[in-house]
């Protein structure tokens, strides 16, 4: 159980962040904000795929007039991202936004901070503090030399007392860079020094496959401390991939309840009856096209896989040309090798429709016994087919010797 960091909470809109709320996740559009269907259409596939608070920019006029249409048809709260004008924040607030972002590394007036916090105050909107490694003001670089953690919570603690000098607390804070470490010492630095809401994200973290274990490495390390309380994966990729991923994440973690498909797989290994990969693939594919929020194992041989995958809600295993489908590590059917994926999708669908006890009692009451022999046979047939024995020996061997 994560043991998670008290912070003060905020709402933007109507989801609260901080103060123990669950960690939400948030994505950013990369449609022109002035093409408001096009921005839309984005906004609800961002939905759909996990985001609950979606950012779009606020460049130019234009862009804070398609928010004044974007923001009353958007199934989520819309925060507004502003850099360099401090007046298109203001823009932003006219046109309904649910928060705005400010980067200080660009709007660096005080005057004009305070303006933005006294008329976000009065509207009840909340502001995100985003500083980043790589638009730092140039003052904090000039005295630090670099983009340390230091310097970013300097940056963030500064920007906060222009905020609250007019009474305004309605606080989260970024301190996001590109090199994992420092990101992550950024975040553990702000946390012991303010008690506001803190959004999490590597900042250009690239493409994926890169990009995704660069924040996975920094974001799951910080949530792991109890840090975080909203989480942003900044890829080079469609941004459906960013919530994706943030919400996969959380639900890895335990700290959001599962909502979408966790299918586990083992490696393969010489007892593999099936390509588990192919198989593997296939079963993803389909499992995720129904929207099943299931945990689901695709194992490659009888001989191990209920037992190792027992936690599962369901699975399938091969063994002798059959596949050997379980619940929770009980065999409950067995189905001919080539409808392994057509059974796995049927029984996921009942499992969730019905429950585990009903489908364990609706089971083939010769399943467990049919999954045996086959396995009995396999080993009959292989033997020690990963060679256990005999490298146990031999470790046994190595330890032992003087």
């Amino acid at each position: 159980m994560i043991d998670r960091r008290n912070t003060r909470q905020i709402h933007v809109g109507s989801i609260p962040v901080g103060g123990g709320a669950e960690v939400t996740v948030q994505s950013m559009t990369t449609t022109k904000t002035a093409d408001v269907d096009g921005t839309l259409a984005q906004v609800y596939a961002l939905t759909g795929a996990g985001a609950d608070i979606v950012r779009i920019t606020c460049n130019d006029v234009a862009a804070a007039q398609g928010l004044a249409e974007i923001v009353p048809r958007s199934p989520v709260p819309i925060v507004a991202d502003i850099h360099f004008q401090y007046k298109l924040a203001l823009a932003a607030l006219e046109a309904g936004v649910h928060a705005l972002r400010l980067n200080p590394g660009n709007i660096r007036n005080e005057a004009h901070i305070k303006e933005v916090a006294r008329a976000a105050g009065e509207r009840g909107v909340p502001i995100r503090i985003g500083v980043n490694g790589g638009s730092l003001d140039k003052d904090l670089l000039a005295k630090y030399g670099s983009a340390v953690p230091e310097a970013l919570v300097e940056s963030a603690q500064t920007e906060i007392r222009y905020l609250e000098d007019v009474g305004f607390h309605d606080i989260k804070i970024s301190v996001k860079h590109s090199h994992v470490p420092t990101m992550v010492e950024s975040y553990r630095l702000l946390s012991e020094r303010v008690d506001y809401p803190l959004h999490l994200g590597v900042t250009e973290a690239g493409p994926p496959p890169g990009g995704l274990i660069k924040s996975v490495a920094g974001i799951a390390t910080l949530l792991l401390e109890g840090i975080g309380d909203t989480i942003r994966f900044s890829l080079t990729a469609d941004p459906v991939e960013e919530a994706k991923a943030g919400r996969q994440l959380l639900e890895y973690l335990g700290l959001r309840d599962r909502a979408g498909l966790d299918l586990i797989a083992c490696p393969s290994c010489g007892r593999a009856e099936v390509d588990v990969i192919e198989v593997a693939g296939e079963a993803q594919r389909r499992l995720e096209e129904a929207n099943l929020p299931i945990q689901v194992a695709v194992m490659g041989c009888v001989v191990n896989g209920p037992g190792e995958a027992r936690e599962a809600d369901i699975g399938i295993a091969a063994g002798r040309g059959k596949g050997h489908l379980f619940i929770k590590g009980h065999v409950v059917r067995v189905v001919p090798e080539a409808e392994m994926v057509d059974a796995l999708l049927d029984e996921a669908q009942k499992l969730l429709d019905e429950g585990v006890e009903a489908r364990l009692a609706a089971a083939d009451g010769i399943a467990e016994q049919l999954a045996a022999e086959a396995a009995e046979e396999l080993l009959q047939i292989q033997g020690d087919a990963n060679h256990a024995q005999d490298r146990r020996a031999r470790v046994a061997e190595i330890a032992k010797s003087e």
